[in-house]
């Protein structure tokens, strides 16, 4: 029984990446979500039904258009399959609870972060509003009314310190050191599992994003890297993982 759900929340999870993927490249973009349908970007082929389901239509497909025969990137199975095991993880972190939803809801909001940064180097405010909003509704029904004022008091302090970070950053590297979307998503974090926590995301986003753009701007004559990806890597691992600020003073300390 308990595989069968995990099989059902990977399923689910896999259903919504696909969504998900659309969501985050067409909103910045100030494209409507549900019209055009998908379609190749190609030869604009609307794509039916068969050639909608997660991973195996690309599986099936070859990796092809089934019109003009395009490749189709492998980072959209890739994507698919991620978002499955995600959804699959929060279930076996968490089961059937409150918490379970809020991680869901969570890791939704930077699915969709991900790819909307990555594409556009933009982080959309509406994207940002909405899932916040559930949050909150979520957050109520697991702590009540005054942990949830507790809550939006974190997102208010972790909006504050990122804020003085970017400021910071501005000052030391003479240009804007990162977005306005990365200090509202710190309000997001604060108010999802807490100021202290919402400060370890940005130093383990630190630590995951140095390799990846030495070797990114190796690559590439571009100077602009989206910070929004590592940030949103950073706290899906606190959020599944179930870190917390006594765990990180326990790994500080070495158990003492």
């Amino acid at each position: 029984m308990h595989y069968s759900i995990l099989l059902l929340f990977f399923i689910l999870g896999t259903i919504f990446g696909s969504f998900y993927n659309v969501v985050g490249y067409r909103i910045p973009k100030g494209e409507s979500i549900l019209y055009p349908a998908s379609h190749c970007p190609k030869c604009n082929h609307k794509l039916t039904s068969l050639e909608l389901i997660p991973i195996l239509s690309f599986l099936f497909q070859g990796g092809k258009c089934k019109n003009c025969k395009d490749k189709i990137s492998w980072f959209y199975p890739i994507f698919e399959f991620s978002s499955g095991i995600l959804f699959a993880l929060s279930y076996q972190v968490f089961g059937f609870s409150l918490e379970c939803l809020l991680s869901i809801v969570f890791i939704s909001m930077l699915l969709i972060i991900i790819i909307s940064d990555y594409q556009t180097m933009t982080i959309p405010d509406s994207v940002l509003i909405v899932f916040s909003c559930l949050i909150i509704i979520i957050k109520y029904f697991m702590v009540g009314f005054n942990g949830l004022g507790l809550a939006l008091l974190n997102a208010i302090a972790s909006f504050t310190f990122m804020f003085l970070l970017k400021l910071f950053g501005d000052f030391l590297f003479k240009k804007e050191s990162m977005g306005g979307g990365d200090i509202k998503l710190l309000a997001v974090f604060g108010l999802t599992f807490g100021f202290p926590m919402s400060v370890i995301a940005i130093f383990l986003s630190a630590f995951i994003g140095l390799p990846i753009s030495i070797v990114l701007l190796h690559k590439k004559s571009t100077h602009e890297i989206p910070y929004g990806p590592f940030l949103a890597v950073s706290a899906i691992i606190i959020m599944l993982l179930k870190i917390d600020i006594n765990v990180v003073i326990k790994l500080i300390t070495f158990g003492r």
